[in-house]
């Protein structure tokens, strides 16, 4: 996608469709430069110290699964039935054998609008204010859990992993 639109290029000769017949090699797949594979060179919004790719056993589609959750969470008239249902545990024991117990669930509205980009060799930025269309909208959610000691802080995959220890 650039500049507003996305779409297939028609790999005629021509770049954009210009009427004539289309060649007889074929297509290789969706999007821009479609010689090969789909690949995502940048994932926005992750800390620092993540994996590349998802861990073994991970449920799929899980950042959609958290995005209804907040969505209907927020709505809910029964906080506490919600949780049942969604499986986040009310107490639990985590894998060091503390018991934590779920004091409350935080979410956040966090807009993105603005960009930064490192300069070569990593001495300096340029730092872009994005314009309206390009402004990214995100909840992020937390579960605040207690040991009698000190609050943790779990994301919505680590919250129903206790479940299951």
């Amino acid at each position: 996608m650039h500049r507003g639109h996305d779409h297939d290029h028609h790999l005629d000769g021509g770049g954009h469709s210009n009427g004539r017949a289309p060649s007889a090699a074929p297509l290789p797949g969706p999007g821009h430069n479609r010689a090969g594979a789909i690949a995502q060179w940048q994932t926005p919004h992750l800390a620092h110290d993540h994996g590349h790719h998802a861990p073994a056993g991970a449920e799929p589609d899980l950042d959609q699964v958290e995005a209804a959750f907040v969505s209907g969470f927020t709505a809910a008239t029964d906080p506490t039935s919600f949780l049942r249902l969604a499986n986040i545990p009310f107490e639990a024991t985590d894998g060091d054998g503390r018991k934590l117990v779920l004091l409350r669930v935080e979410t956040d509205l966090v807009v993105d609008v603005g960009s930064v980009t490192p300069h070569l060799g990593g001495g300096s930025f340029r730092y872009d204010p994005l314009p309206a269309a390009m402004t990214a909208r995100r909840r992020k959610l937390r579960f605040v859990y207690f040991d009698g000691k000190e609050l943790h802080l779990l994301g919505f995959a680590e919250a129903r992993k206790l479940a299951n220890s």
